[in-house]
């Protein structure tokens, strides 16, 4: 996502010569933006994806083409410059990291999925690698989604297949081949009681959407 929003500020993905960066406006300002204001630039390359905290509203996590996940703090205040020094930096994936979501009840937990197919949680407090799913997809993730409780995943893949996780037993639990026929990416998210929710297209294009116990 380009643009991710919490009760206190939205963060957007702007694009900027030579690196990746984010802005990061409190949700009071309105009208235009100042060309000059601060931003959020520590990644080599392009950032993918944003995610703000669920238990706090200051600190947001970015994932970046230059392979890395960084979890910054934002101040309460306008700064005056850019912000450049992440809080942690997450060095783990071999290819650029395009998914990114913060565990929905357990803290200081943060899911990263890279294009090198492979699946990490960090604990963000220590900047360790809490575990590895990386023999669980055989091709480009499309989206990664939590349950209610954080005690499932819900993945959506290139190789059209839709994958329910036990991320503590790291097994696939249940499995769905080509919910949608067509071959354009496909999307899933839990819903609240437990079924999942996914969108796609049919062989002739059109869209759909899906269902599932």
């Amino acid at each position: 996502s380009f643009c991710a929003v919490n009760p206190k500020f939205v963060a957007i993905i702007v694009e900027s010569g030579g690196g990746g960066a984010f802005i990061v406006l409190p949700l009071a300002k309105t009208g235009r933006v100042d060309k000059n204001h601060p931003l959020v630039t520590g990644h080599t390359a392009p950032v993918l994806d944003i995610d703000w905290c669920p238990h706090n509203d200051n600190v947001i996590a970015s994932a970046s083409e230059d392979t890395t996940v960084m979890v910054w703090q934002i101040p309460d205040y306008v700064p005056v410059r850019n912000i450049t020094e992440p809080v942690v930096t997450l060095e783990g994936h071999s290819k650029r990291v395009s998914i990114i979501s913060w565990h929905p009840t357990a803290r200081n937990v943060l899911l990263s999925a890279g294009c090198d197919n492979l699946v990490i949680l960090w604990n963000v407090g220590t900047g360790e690698m809490l575990l590895a799913l990386d023999d669980m997809h055989t091709d480009l993730i499309y989206n990664v989604g939590w349950n209610r409780n954080g005690s499932l995943l819900v993945t959506t893949c290139k190789d059209k297949k839709v994958r329910v996780i036990d991320p503590r037993k790291q097994q696939i639990i249940a499995e769905k081949t080509k919910p949608h026929d067509g071959t354009r990416p496909i999307r899933a998210i839990f819903v609240a009681d437990g079924k999942i929710f996914t969108t796609g297209f049919s062989r002739m294009s059109e869209r759909q959407l899906g269902l599932w116990d």
